[in-house]
């Protein structure tokens, strides 16, 4: 409340909120931040091992290879699509397994694409459609097995586990059929004794480099669209072929004499 003095008469004048602005309301997102120009460092002694004969235990490359397999799938969107705008593609690898005492390499994944198309909205007219813009993102996999030429070094042969049984020697008397100085002379059959030994082994593993994919997209089933331009038609269904080359290397820890 503000009072003004005019005179003799004081006036009340009460601010209110007027009824033409609309409330705003609260955005679920409010990010504040700023940007720093630089910051200070002071550098500091690395402290290493001063032994000339050291053991490490590192990885190394048993292989790097380029690895090329076909994929072919058929993707159904969930509405009639005029046209695809974009599509990005990501490789994803959840399988690289060397299967050990051979030299075949079994991979699996798949390739995550966002796909971005256009639809035909309710404005459209013999001289043009109108729309929005939908994605779909999904998941097109793929599984192969390629053998490996070990172009670093070979893996470690794999040790089995092994498992070994002993018996004790045993004196036991005979019964009364027997003369009474013959013993019977065997294993002990009350126990069994065995002596097990488990070898854990390195398994090698993979790490990508790159990949390169070749795409090739067909719609199937277009069909034309009602009281549009006579070219334009909508298509529910992709056919699409793949030609993907992935570079990787196999690797795997070993321990290594530094001199």
């Amino acid at each position: 409340m503000e009072e003004r003095d005019y005179g003799s008469t004081a006036t009340a004048i009460v601010n209110k909120p007027s009824k033409d602005i609309k409330s705003h309301k609260k955005t679920c997102v409010d990010v504040t931040g700023g940007t720093v120009e630089s910051c200070v460092n002071t550098p500091v002694k690395i402290e290493a091992i001063k032994d000339n004969d050291i053991i490490a235990k590192i990885p190394v490359v048993l292989a790097e290879l380029n690895i090329q397999f076909n994929v072919s799938a058929r993707i159904k969107l969930p509405e009639p699509a005029l046209e695809i705008k974009n599509v990005k593609k990501r490789l994803k690898i959840t399988q690289c397994i060397l299967l050990q005492n051979t030299n075949m390499l079994f991979v699996k994944g798949f390739v995550r694409k966002n796909i971005d198309y256009s639809t035909v909205g309710r404005c459209k007219t013999d001289e043009g459609v109108c729309g929005e813009i939908h994605h779909c993102t999904i998941d097109v996999p793929f599984e192969c097995t390629t053998p490996v030429t070990f172009n670093g070094i070979p893996p470690t042969k794999v040790i089995p586990t092994t498992s070994k049984e002993f018996e004790y020697f045993r004196r036991e008397d005979l019964p009364n059929e027997f003369a009474e100085k013959d013993k019977l002379l065997s294993g002990d059959l009350s126990e069994f004794n065995q002596i097990s030994t488990e070898y854990y082994n390195e398994l090698p593993f993979c790490e990508l480099i790159s990949s390169r994919i070749v795409e090739f997209d067909e719609f199937i089933n277009r069909i034309k669209i009602k009281d549009a331009p006579f070219e334009e038609r909508v298509f529910e269904e992709i056919e699409e072929k793949m030609v993907i080359n992935l570079v990787l290397k196999v690797l795997q820890d070993r321990q290594i004499e530094i001199d």
